[in-house]
């Protein structure tokens, strides 16, 4: 009976390239690579090569696909962390500036969750530009069980960004997002419906710069562009575009009853 039922498990084993320690090692990788960028007790240069090591384990394990632009893409990433650093040091920036409750930038890094998501969703991008396969989304989702942000590594996304509480806020694979955006808890910047013939379509919508977008609001659809310096209020639902300078809002009927106690 054990035989028969080893075999049959083998037999369903259907997935040639699926490696678990894929997964574990891009969150090695990912942890590692947070420490080097910002904390100061971790030296740079020989972290980066422990960083060339697992990255080469990455390219063994994920590129089973000989096309791919795998093995030549470590070098042109290095070169790219500089730049990703500063748009990171401007994220916690704006965070900083933006968050009555935040007391230093040190608190911004150590602690905010919105901070962290978009720290691992910049440096997972730049390897999903390039086609290198598995280990950006990897990135992006050790990051979202981490924090409860989940940003696709495909979404552009420019400088200062601001999530604040964090939680529950979806980001899609085609969602443009401009400069000094900030968003807060529960939002969903989504597809209007899911089709695999979509793959390449622009499916999520274009956020322009200046927007704030407060909790739980969805905003759906590939034409959808939410204009420069628009404010979208709490729980409200939009796929249709807005112009510039919008206010939008949602008025839910709120009904308060009083009792009294009557002797």
């Amino acid at each position: 009976m054990r035989a028969e039922v080893i075999k049959k498990i083998e037999q369903n084993k259907i997935t040639p390239h699926l490696k678990l320690r894929l997964k574990e090692k891009t969150e090695q990788f990912t942890r590692e690579l947070f420490y080097t960028l910002f904390d100061m007790e971790t030296d740079v240069a020989s972290h980066m090569e422990s960083l060339q090591d697992l990255f080469s384990e990455l390219v063994k394990m994920a590129c089973w696909e000989t096309h791919k632009p795998c093995y030549e893409v470590w070098e042109n990433y290095t070169n790219k962390l500089p730049g990703i650093l500063e748009l990171l040091n401007l994220d916690a920036k704006a965070i900083f500036e933006c968050d009555p409750a935040a007391r230093s930038v040190e608190e911004v890094y150590l602690s905010y969750p919105g901070f962290y998501a978009i720290a691992i969703y910049r440096l997972s991008h730049e390897l999903h530009r390039v086609g290198f396969p598995l280990v950006p989304r990897l990135m992006t989702e050790y990051a979202h069980r981490q924090t409860g942000v989940d940003i696709h590594p495909g979404a552009r996304i420019g400088a200062s960004f601001f999530i604040d509480h964090a939680t529950g806020v979806v980001i899609g694979e085609t969602t443009v997002i401009a400069n000094n955006v900030r968003i807060y808890q529960g939002v969903t910047l989504g597809a209007l419906y899911v089709a695999k013939n979509l793959e390449n379509v622009k499916r999520h919508p274009t956020i322009e710069e200046g927007v704030t977008i407060y909790a739980n609001a969805t905003i759906l659809g590939g034409d959808t562009v939410i204009g420069a310096n628009s404010v979208i209020g709490g729980n409200v639902w939009l796929t249709a575009s807005i112009p510039p300078n919008s206010i939008v809002s949602h008025t839910p009927e709120i009904k308060i009853k009083t009792t009294t106690n009557e002797k």
